[in-house]
């Protein structure tokens, strides 16, 4: 019955979609069911770069309230949905302006770095977004000494392995990532010693010490592809190994330790997808100026890198 019902969906998305001019953008910790129908998966700036790139008129984008923003600053003049209104990011909750301008203030002299994973009203107050996998060329090449970076003090953590300047971390952090322990990762090396170990740089500079890779999930995704290892160890949100076990069927993926699962990215229901084409909700709307200053550091970080 479920299986019936889901086919249902699916087929009235498809029909939706098509009359709507619509594109649909699912992040890799999606459900399943979710990534399946997607017209394009990836991480968060990739698919709002994507959605940039297409003619669309309309983008739903399956991931949480941030990434949707992303889109819609970078693709202003398109109509950007968010499919569950409630689906937020707690890390980037974490940071307010307010917050921000009065650190900005205590070290007039420091540059503002923020990873993509904050709210457009944040982006407009940094001088220079980065992503995971581009952070480290972002604080390398940026023309400053003092670096405040916000929101993830672990990936702040981790630049800060790469340069001799000094990075003034906010205290942010990604829950799922930093409920993978050290002990986790010594756990399951012991069950699958010829596994490789990637795990994301959100997570704790303990777990990062026992990897063999650190990278993004786009990194992951192509490291998969690539590596003759058959078996991966994945330390980052499980809704990624669904996609890799899909992508790479010959090889063999484990959770670094018991899966971790963030509440946020799973809340996103076909049901949820069908009802954003049909009744056009939940729209993404940012301030003018706001948009333009986000798009400005985001545009700065193309130059870095």
């Amino acid at each position: 019955m479920g299986i019936e019902k889901n086919n249902g969906l699916i087929s009235k998305i498809v029909e939706s979609k098509s009359k709507k001019d619509a594109v649909i953008l699912v992040h890799n910790y999606q459900r399943g069911e979710v990534q399946d129908i997607a017209d394009f998966v990836g991480d968060s700036l990739r698919l709002s770069q994507e959605a940039a790139r297409l003619s669309c008129r309309m983008v739903v984008f399956c991931g949480v309230k941030f990434m949707a923003e992303s889109a819609k600053i970078l693709s202003p003049e398109k109509t950007v949905l968010l499919p569950k209104e409630e689906a937020g990011c707690p890390m980037a909750d974490m940071v307010t302006v307010e917050e921000l301008r009065e650190l900005k203030n205590r070290y007039p002299d420091a540059k503002v770095v923020c990873y993509v994973n904050t709210n457009a009203d944040v982006k407009a107050e940094c001088d220079v977004c980065c992503t995971s996998s581009n952070a480290v060329k972002v604080i390398q090449n940026i023309d400053a000494d003092k670096i405040i970076f916000v929101p993830d003090k672990n990936l702040a953590n981790y630049v800060a392995r790469f340069t001799h300047k000094e990075i003034i971390p906010w205290d942010g952090y990604c829950y799922v990532h930093e409920r993978i322990r050290p002990e986790d990762i010594k756990k399951i090396k012991e069950l699958h010693p010829d596994g490789v170990i990637i795990v994301h740089p959100e997570c704790r500079s303990e777990v990062i010490d026992l990897a063999d890779e650190v990278l993004s999930t786009g990194g992951m995704v192509k490291f998969a592809k690539k590596s003759n290892a058959q078996k991966i160890i994945i330390g980052t949100e499980e809704g990624l190994i669904y996609r890799l076990k899909k992508e790479n069927p010959d090889k063999t993926f484990y959770t670094a330790g018991p899966a971790k699962m963030c509440r946020n990215m799973k809340i996103t229901t076909l049901e949820d997808v069908y009802l954003a084409l049909e009744r056009g909700r939940y729209k993404i709307e940012i301030e003018e100026d706001i948009q333009k200053r986000a798009k400005r550091a985001l545009d700065r970080m193309l130059e870095y890198v």
